[in-house]
């Protein structure tokens, strides 16, 4: 488009703004729909999807497990956010901002609700104790960066994602603009990970599980199909460090829960046990 835009005094809403999530997107928040959420059988319920930032969690479900910590058991059901899941009434009421991921404790009868995915990772690693440090230093390290993360990432994924891959034309003053965040980003990554071999040393925590699925797999060529666009090839310690983080069984796990896209037998629309991942490629 060449024609300059000159804002309203006032915005109004219209539906016909195109775009992939249009459809569903408004100005407004609250439920929608009167719907409850289905639970199982286990201490925890999650309601997800399959993109970096449901992934997050289900990476930390299955390195639990790995442990053979089975207090962390749990089912995860997913919420299609095409189909408008996030805005029923049951999944409004543990998520009031309507986002994925949230989670549900079932806390021995005193249900607990969590949102935000760095929200999430932080309630169970307390919880559990674990993929996070005692040492305090190295606490703060890790706190840094999974805050880094969260507050980071929206320019990669509602910045240039949104624009590079959902908008419905192609602009060049946003991919601009977001293309040089997400490069500086990665360029903070990369020279981070030169001297660092998981992200706050040696041990391996949440902080490493919340940049994974979005860094490491745009690294890998496997989000927004841009790799060639971002020049990827050149963040040679995050890809050291992604293949690192892609040899651990859990994480091959964790990135098939709530998917719905891809291959079929790497999709695992819902998770119920250990035994639904039987049947699936873990290797990607």
């Amino acid at each position: 488009m060449t024609e300059q835009y000159n804002p309203p005094k006032v915005w109004q809403y219209t539906e016909e703004n195109g775009g992939k999530f249009s459809n569903i997107n408004r100005p407004t928040a609250g439920s929608r729909v009167q719907k409850e959420l289905p639970s199982g059988h286990h201490p925890f319920q999650l309601y997800s999807l399959g993109t970096p930032n449901g992934v997050k969690v289900t990476i930390l479900f299955e390195e639990l497990l790995e442990l053979g910590l089975t207090d962390a058991e749990y089912d995860a059901f997913l919420i299609d956010i095409g189909e408008g899941d996030q805005f029923t009434s049951g999944f409004v009421n543990i998520n009031p901002n309507s986002k994925i991921p949230a989670l549900v404790d079932k806390n021995n009868g005193d249900p607990i609700s969590v949102f935000e995915s760095g929200a999430i990772l932080l309630y169970l690693a307390e919880k559990f104790d674990q993929f996070i440090p005692h040492d305090q230093a190295q606490r703060a390290k890790m706190m840094s960066w999974l805050f880094w993360q969260m507050g980071s990432t929206p320019y990669l994924g509602g910045g240039f994602g949104h624009f590079y891959a959902y908008a419905p034309q192609k602009f060049k003053y946003p991919l601009d603009r977001f293309t040089m965040e997400t490069k500086r980003q990665l360029d903070v990554l990369d020279k981070h990970l030169a001297n660092h071999k998981y992200i706050i040393g040696s041990q391996y925590t949440i902080a490493d599980m919340a940049i994974f699925p979005w860094y490491g797999i745009l690294v890998k060529g496997r989000l927004y199909d841009a790799a060639e666009f971002l020049s990827v090839h050149q963040y040679e310690n995050i890809t050291r460090w992604a293949d690192l983080i892609l040899s651990r069984p859990a994480v091959l796990r964790g990135q098939l829960v709530n998917c719905t896209w891809g291959n079929e037998d790497q999709q695992l629309k819902e998770r119920h046990n250990s035994q639904d991942f039987d049947h699936l490629n873990l290797n990607f």
